[in-house]
C-alpha cells in the first residue's frame, strides 16, 4: 500500500550522485531550499526488484516509516530504493559473462582486482548495503546470548563498545564505513573504511568478517540531518538489530574456525 507524506519540494534538488572513474568515487549533495509544500508518494520495499541476475535485494523487514523519526521515510526509501537497488543491478551487470558470475558476494571481494572500478564500487556498495538493510529493526535492542559475552572481555562494556563505535563513525572523514569485525583470529574490533571497501577486501587494514556496519555517505543521513552526521550515528545506534548482528557472530565464528582447521591441516 502506498502512503502519502507532506515535506517541503525543493526548489535545489538534493542528489546524492556516486559516480566511478579509475581512480576514485565521489559524492556531489546539492543544500535543499525549502519552497512550499507538496505531496510524495511513498511505496513498499516489498515492490522494489532487482533485474534479473546473480544477486538480488535483502527483504527489508518493515515499511519505509518504520525507523521513524529517526530516519524519515523518504530517506529510507530513497536509500533503498535508489542506491542499493542501483548497486545491485550495476553488479549484476559487471560480473555476466566473467569468472564472478557464480561466486558467492563474500569470494567476488576477497579475489576481485582492486584496479576495477567499477566492480570495487558496486560489488562493495551491494555487499555493504545488504548487510545494513539486514541489521536494522524499529525497536531498541541490546546485544544478549554469545556475542554480549565477547563484547565485554573484548571491550569490557557495551557502553565501551558504543563509544568506540560512535567515535571512529564521528571521526571518519568524507564518504565510508565503520564496521564491527570478527577478525581473523575471532577477535571483535572496530575498523573503518572508504567509499565503498569493506574488510573483506585485499586492501583492508583490520581483515575480518563484517558483522555491523553504518554508511556514512551522505545518501544514508543528508535529507534527515544535513551536516549533523552525530545526530544521524545515534539514530542508528538506536535501530540495530542486536538478535541479527549476534547470528552474524556465529557464522563469522565458524568461518574463522574453518580457515584455522584448514591452516593447521596443511601445515601437518
Amino acid at each position: 500500500m502506498k502512503k502519502n507524506i507532506v515535506r517541503f519540494s525543493i526548489l535545489t534538488s538534493l542528489l546524492a550522485l556516486f559516480s566511478c572513474n579509475d581512480n576514485k568515487l565521489t559524492e556531489v549533495v546539492e543544500v535543499p531550499l525549502p519552497t512550499k509544500e507538496e505531496k510524495i508518494t511513498i511505496g513498499s520495499p516489498d515492490d522494489v526488484k532487482a533485474d534479473q541476475g546473480s544477486f538480488a535485494l535483502t527483504k527489508l523487514g518493515f515499511s519505509y516509516d518504520g525507523l521513524s523519526p529517526d530516519i524519515r521515510s523518504l530517506t529510507l526509501e530513497t536509500h533503498y530504493s535508489k542506491h542499493y537497488l542501483s548497486y545491485t543491478n550495476n553488479l549484476n551487470k559487471e560480473i555476466v559473462s566473467t569468472e564472478f558470475e557464480n561466486m558467492s558476494i563474500e569470494d567476488i571481494l576477497k579475489k576481485m582486482d582492486l584496479s576495477n572500478a567499477k566492480l570495487r564500487q558496486n560489488a562493495g556498495g551491494y555487499y555493504n548495503h545488504t548487510l545494513y538493510f539486514n541489521i536494522l529493526t524499529p525497536k531498541e535492542q541490546t546485544p544478549k546470548d554469545t556475542l554480549v559475552g565477547s563484547i565485554n572481555k573484548e571491550f569490557g562494556s557495551f557502553n565501551n563498545l558504543t563509544n568506540q563505535f560512535k567515535g571512529q563513525a564521528e571521526k571518519q572523514f568524507g564518504s565510508g564505513w565503520v564496521w564491527l569485525v570478527v577478525d581473523r583470529y575471532g577477535k571483535l574490533q572496530i575498523t573503518t573504511t572508504e567509499d565503498q571497501d569493506n574488510p573483506l577486501m585485499k586492501n583492508a587494514l583490520i581483515p575480518g568478517t563484517p558483522i555491523v556496519g553504518i554508511d556514512l555517505w551522505e545518501h544514508a543521513y543528508y535529507l534527515d540531518y544535513q551536516n549533523r552526521k552525530g545526530s544521524y550515528i545515534d539514530a542508528f545506534y538506536k535501530h540495530i538489530n542486536w538478535e541479527k548482528v549476534n547470528e552474524n557472530y556465529i557464522e563469522a565464528l565458524k568461518k574463522v574456525k574453518k580457515v584455522q582447521i584448514i591452516q593447521k591441516a596443511d601445515t601437518n
